[in-house]
């Protein structure tokens, strides 16, 4: 049994104390050794250590700026002995001998790919995120990566927005959890080893905001709902040692995010005295010119360094300005210096003074037993079941119609940022069903050849097919290049063809199993009604195919649970479980095809749903089916009253009242029904996941602090109001049971 729900200071003290071997890696005199290589670098190596360039090989250019300290860090060489030689011109032929940093986009995996980052934490399990970003780590740093740009914490409440895929949903306790979670995997407990590599918490902030769910967007977001929703996570992972954070692309309040003092300095240093590393976004500094923020790069160069950007990625603004900007006065070379800090302060921190080179003894260490393992068990973990009539799991079946076109589709069922992924090392469901079933047993068609297909001519022949069989499979969703950075859709339904695929397949007569294997959350109303059973895995991996096959089979158990609220149409969005209440909320509800003819205007009852979409998603945050039952007790507190400074524990009876042993998440939610601010009608607080035996119970306890339900007023104050609140435990946000009341004094 795995207890998740602990306060946020416990999370982040815990963090902290593996973060600990981190900050100090390097000895305890860092800082003068930092003071010394300062005292000797000029203006222009100073701004060298600034400059982040994207470079692929070997080459003169990159050998002369290297050389003459003219760059700090490296994007995207993953040849190890690129890496060395590269490292050896900076170490032994610049005048100071600085290392380089080698950086890369590794989001979900170097080589070994697990699920989506918003898959993984469909897990609602810290563990295996953390196995997974340690998988990760010690691939990556094997090809001399020691920086990553991820994890994304992001909240997401949108699903046009295609970014969503790389953070951890619509939450902001489930994505703190998470995000810490990806962190001390990457970092391990000293940065300094080998198999490690520096983490890089993004992007601050506010992105998952955009207008319309459209990348890249500007945001509005009001004090207290930044401080109390977007900003937590980002909060959490600087008080636990991140070692770097990175800017958004977005404005927030009509200042882009790489120009914001306020976010930068304000609240990330000064508020939260985080002494990392900051980069910006690839070029996102050069990019507050199209903002209409910065005048022209020279502009923005200044604005970036002196809201306190350190590094500048890819936009050449501080090479190109900074020099001049520091000799005509408008950047202090103080300021200067103080990026120059964090950037030689990252490079000891990661040892690479002591140890800047790869070992080519070990270099290139993919694929390993345990690895391919843990990004099976991650995907298992990660599928959600949404419907089922029993079909599944499969029973006394002897030929599978397997069709779809995610069925047999090794590149898109990774997903997006896989830059380093070999596709012939995936493995698909198509491979694992004829594995397991054998080859004879399965007839395979793909009906669609990619997602987005919109040719229906092979549908007579495959519904002809798939009556030669037991049941259906139908493996569908949206191809990897759908999801992702500037992959926003405003259609989030299925595409192509695929509905009316599934609508020609379901005459067939045979059972239809429709597995959507997608990015985001997926519009499936008419899908919900023609399949039997509708079985959803965010982009699966590696490993993805093995793990369906053995959730569909039964020898593992589905019990992941939504991230991210699943709208009936997209015209719904955003949708997210913790909204307010309104002044008219809604009980009953006359839908539009309800209304009788010259209604009157009042007579469907002037409360806030829409008329076509009624209220509620098609499936809530938090939810997810499982091939057992579970029945959740009333939930018994240690007290009825607290203090603002106190703490209750809340106890709650799972059991599990069907024929399988399984896991089942206990999910924590409050409400603060009257406030000096409106509050959300629920707030997750805690969760815990537990696997019972058949007619097995288990008590799951939490420990809730008044502190947990503090949040920011209109005049910026963190407060705990007295009055009554309200508490469920139970297994999705949809809390269909009375709650029980206490009381803060």
């Amino acid at each position: 049994m795995k207890l998740y729900k602990i306060a946020y200071k416990s999370l982040i003290a815990a963090a902290m104390m593996c973060a600990a071997g981190t900050v100090h890696a390097a000895g305890d005199d860092t800082e003068a050794r930092i003071e010394n290589l300062l005292s000797q670098m000029t203006l222009q190596e100073k701004v060298g250590q600034l400059n982040q360039l994207s470079g692929y090989g070997y080459h003169q250019a990159m050998v002369d700026a290297v050389r003459g300290g003219a760059v700090g860090s490296l994007l995207n060489e993953v040849n190890p002995e690129v890496v060395n030689a590269l490292q050896r011109e900076a170490v032994e032929n610049s005048r100071l001998h600085i290392p380089l940093i080698f950086a890369r986009d590794v989001i979900h995996g170097f080589k070994t790919i697990f699920p989506i980052p918003v898959g993984q934490s469909a897990t609602w399990n810290p563990s295996l995120v953390e196995e997974g970003s340690r998988v990760a780590a010690a691939e990556a740093s094997s090809a001399g990566v020691r920086w990553t740009f991820s994890p994304m914490v992001d909240i997401a409440r949108d699903a046009r927005w295609g970014r969503l895929a790389e953070g951890y949903g619509e939450d902001p306790y489930l994505t703190t959890v998470m995000g810490l979670a990806a962190v001390r995997g990457y970092q391990g407990d000293d940065l300094s080893k080998p198999g490690t590599m520096a983490a890089c918490v993004k992007h601050f902030c506010g992105y998952g905001a955009s207008e319309g769910g459209r990348d890249y967007n500007t945001t509005w977001i009001p004090e207290p709902l930044l401080r109390d929703v977007y900003l937590p996570p980002f909060k959490a992972g600087a008080e636990a040692g991140a070692a770097t954070f990175m800017c958004s692309f977005n404005d927030i309040n009509g200042v882009p995010s790489s120009g914001n003092a306020f976010l930068l300095r304000d609240v990330l240093r000064g508020e939260w005295g985080w002494d990392g590393l900051l980069v910006s976004d690839w070029n996102s500094i050069g990019e507050m010119v199209a903002h209409g923020y910065a005048a022209d790069k020279r502009h923005a160069a200044a604005l970036g360094a002196n809201a306190g950007v350190d590094v500048d990625m890819e936009a050449h603004a501080y090479s190109d300005n900074l020099v001049s900007l520091v000799e005509n006065g408008t950047v202090p070379v103080s300021v200067i210096d103080d990026m120059v800090r964090n950037v030689l302060r990252l490079k000891f921190r990661l040892g690479l003074f002591d140890n800047p080179y790869v070992d080519m003894a070990t270099a290139n260490r993919f694929y390993e037993p345990a690895s391919l393992d843990a990004a099976r068990r991650t995907a298992e973990e990660s599928a959600v079941l949404l419907t089922n009539n029993g079909v599944l799991p499969l029973k006394n079946v002897k030929k599978i119609f397997v069709t779809g076109p995610m069925a047999d589709a090794k590149h898109d069922q990774n997903g997006t940022w896989c830059f380093d992924m070999e596709k012939d090392r995936t493995v698909t469901p198509l491979e694992a069903l004829r594995e397991m079933y054998g080859a004879d047993n399965v007839i395979y068609m793909p009906g669609l050849a990619y997602s987005r297909d919109r040719d229906t001519s092979h549908f007579d022949d495959a519904v002809a097919a798939a009556k030669a069989a037991d049941v259906i499979l139908y493996f569908g969703g949206e191809e990897a290049v759908l999801s992702g950075e500037a992959h926003s859709r405003a259609d989030i339904s299925l595409p192509g063809a695929q509905t009316a695929y599934l609508r020609a397949l379901k005459a067939a007569g045979r059972p239809l199993v429709t597995v959507v294997i997608a990015g985001r959350p997926i519009t499936l109303p008419e899908e919900k009604e023609l399949s039997d059973a509708i079985l959803f895995m965010f982009h699966p991996g590696t490993m993805g195919g093995p793990a369906l096959a053995n959730v569909l089979s039964g020898k593992a158990v589905p019990g992941g649970k939504l991230p991210i609220s699943f709208p009936r149409m997209v015209g719904q969005v955003p949708m997210y479980y913790a909204h307010k209440n309104t002044g008219r909320p809604t009980f009953e509800m006359t839908l539009i095809d309800d209304i009788p003819l010259e209604a009157g205007q009042t007579s469907t009852g002037c409360t806030s749903y829409w008329l076509d979409a009624g209220l509620d998603p098609l499936f809530p945050f938090g939810y997810g089916l499982s091939y057992t039952t579970f029945e959740y007790g009333v939930p018994e507190l240690s007290a009825t009253e607290i203090g603002t400074d106190g703490s209750l524990t809340v106890s709650c009876t799972v059991t599990n009242t069907g024929s399988v042993t399984a896991t089942d998440v206990a999910q924590l939610y409050v409400r603060d029904p009257v406030a000096s601010l409106a509050r959300p009608v629920k707030e997750l607080k805690g969760f815990e996941k537990l696997s019972l035996a058949p007619g097995e119970s288990r008590t799951v306890t939490f420990t809730l602090a008044a502190d947990d339900l503090a949040f920011h007023n209109l005049r910026g104050e963190r407060v705990v109001e007295p009055g009554d609140f309200h508490l469920w435990v139970d297994n999705s946000s949809a809390c269909t049971k009375q709650p029980i009341t206490f009381k803060v004094k």
